[in-house]
């Protein structure tokens, strides 16, 4: 076989090929070949492998190697291919928020042979919502593209109880009952409509659009994760958490 680099290879087979690149990938350019060249490559691969086996490579890729968009993509590729075992893989490998909304993008996108969702994706979301509680769903609220709001909106969920059915109203900003959200909602709500109100705990992220002062900056910078604080030094030294910024 002919590498990336135009010279001559070995040519390990389809399955070992896929499992490389599952472990190493990122769906990133490299000196060689373009991100569009690496997703065409894996699909091709994914294709050509059976369904248990590529099953096996996405929940690797996710839970030891770590990765965040190459089981997603698996998983698409699963969707099509073996429709009881990608409901039954959908909960491992999707594992966090990001993970859903990389795989509905990926759908949406077409780059895996599929643009609707189905009623197996639709089914698997639904469970996938209704194992989480409202104040896990609202933490996952944070991001976008898509957002957990149109997700929502596009499998339609059927809540279980009136609180769920609740928190769908804010999340998609419909009539709810306001009594039946999570405390941590009608604090931040309160906290939006009143800047004397204290500084809920809620998802860093959300925490932003706030009009802080220097306390609740020391108390938030306090608060947050390692990799939040070092992604947001500047931020805190311009608000003043490390004292007056000297020229």
């Amino acid at each position: 076989m002919v590498n990336e680099a135009g010279g001559l290879g070995y040519d390990p087979g389809a399955r070992h090929q896929l499992a490389q690149y599952a472990a190493t990938g990122c769906l990133t350019g490299t000196f060689y070949a373009s991100d569009a060249d690496q997703t065409r490559a894996v699909l091709v691969l994914a294709d050509l492998v059976e369904p248990d086996y590529l099953a096996r490579v996405a929940l690797y890729a996710r839970r030891r190697g770590l990765m965040k968009d190459m089981p997603a993509l698996l998983l698409v590729v699963l969707s099509r291919r073996d429709r009881a075992l990608f409901e039954r893989m959908f909960p491992q490998v999707i594992d966090s928020p990001r993970l859903l909304r990389t795989f509905v993008k990926l759908v949406r996108s077409g780059q895996a042979g599929r643009r609707s969702f189905g009623s197996a994706i639709k089914r698997a979301i639904r469970r996938w919502l209704a194992e989480r509680s409202e104040v896990q769903l609202f933490h996952a609220s944070v991001g976008g593209d898509p957002s957990l709001a149109d997700i929502v909106a596009m499998v339609h969920p059927r809540p279980a109880t009136d609180a769920r059915r609740a928190f769908y109203g804010w999340l998609l900003g419909k009539p709810h009952d306001e009594s039946l959200l999570p405390e941590e909602v009608r604090a931040y709500q309160r906290r939006l409509a009143d800047p004397t109100q204290p500084l809920p705990r809620v998802p860093f992220e959300m925490t932003l659009g706030l009009d802080l002062s220097v306390d609740e900056w020391s108390e938030l910078a306090r608060r947050c994760s390692w990799q939040q604080l070092r992604m947001n030094l500047n931020t805190f030294l311009r608000h003043g958490v490390f004292g007056p910024v000297v020229p």
